[in-house]
């Protein structure tokens, strides 16, 4: 039997990882893949702000709502785990011991690739931190001198998602993954998210402008393949092949 393929999603807060990359999730889950998800906080204080606008609504009750509105989501996109971390947001700070807990997942998970946000954000640095730990628990996980006994990561990639306003993030994509056969599950996880009701029609215009983007980079109207819905990638390390 063929080992078991898996990847890892750090997704800065909880709702990060449906709207950049729901797709991905649930088309790889559909391909035999263990897709684990890690939402490093709740986005209970920078990202809920319709909760926070309800009455003698408290920290503790805006976490429990963005938790169930994660989990359902993960549910919708068949996501095979989503762990969440509780770091805070606003700022995400996380120490030398929260970072190997982040490390600890990478290597349980042993993933075939990750994905995480774009390296710049001036618009909230929470992204652009939580890839710069993924990057760093990234190294540490294939460090032979960290907790020596355990199994040491290899190389995946780290693939970073597409930020809300792309120009201002200098982040441009070197991948589009055509998202079509499992949009209506990556709908459904949107839809999980009424906190960010705002975000809905936002990300399924985007879906359907990088299936633009997919069609007229596969070939267009010479032959390129159909594409409905995509979602767009930067790979930050090189990709090794064997051909082209």
């Amino acid at each position: 039997m063929n080992e078991k393929k898996t990847a890892l999603i750090i997704s800065a807060h909880s709702a990060d990882f449906v709207w950049r990359c729901g797709g991905a999730i649930a088309l790889h889950q559909k391909l035999g893949y263990e897709v684990t998800i890690a939402c490093l906080s709740y986005g209970e204080r920078g990202e809920s702000a319709k909760l926070w606008k309800q009455e003698n609504m408290t920290l503790e009750k805006v976490k429990t709502e963005r938790r169930k509105e994660a989990e359902a989501a993960a549910q919708a996109l068949n996501a095979h785990d989503i762990r969440f971390f509780d770091f805070g947001d606003y700022p995400l700070e996380i120490d030398t011991d929260g970072k190997y807990q982040i490390v600890d997942l990478i290597r349980e998970t042993q993933p075939d690739f990750m994905m995480s946000h774009s390296k710049w954000d001036p618009y909230n640095t929470d992204h652009m931190y939580a890839t710069e730990i993924a990057i760093q628990c990234r190294m540490i996980a294939q460090a032979w001198g960290h907790n020596p006994g355990e199994k040491v990561l290899g190389a995946p990639q780290l693939y970073l998602f597409e930020p809300h306003q792309s120009e201002q993030m200098e982040w441009k994509p070197d991948l589009f993954l055509d998202i079509s056969e499992v949009w209506d599950e990556k709908k459904a996880a949107i839809e999980c998210m009424q906190g960010q009701e705002h975000l809905w029609k936002f990300y399924e215009n985007l879906a359907e402008n990088r299936a633009n983007h997919f069609r007229r980079n596969s070939g267009g109207q010479a032959g390129g393949k159909n594409c409905r819905y995509a979602e767009g990638f930067q790979s930050l390390y090189p990709r090794c092949v064997e051909s082209l």
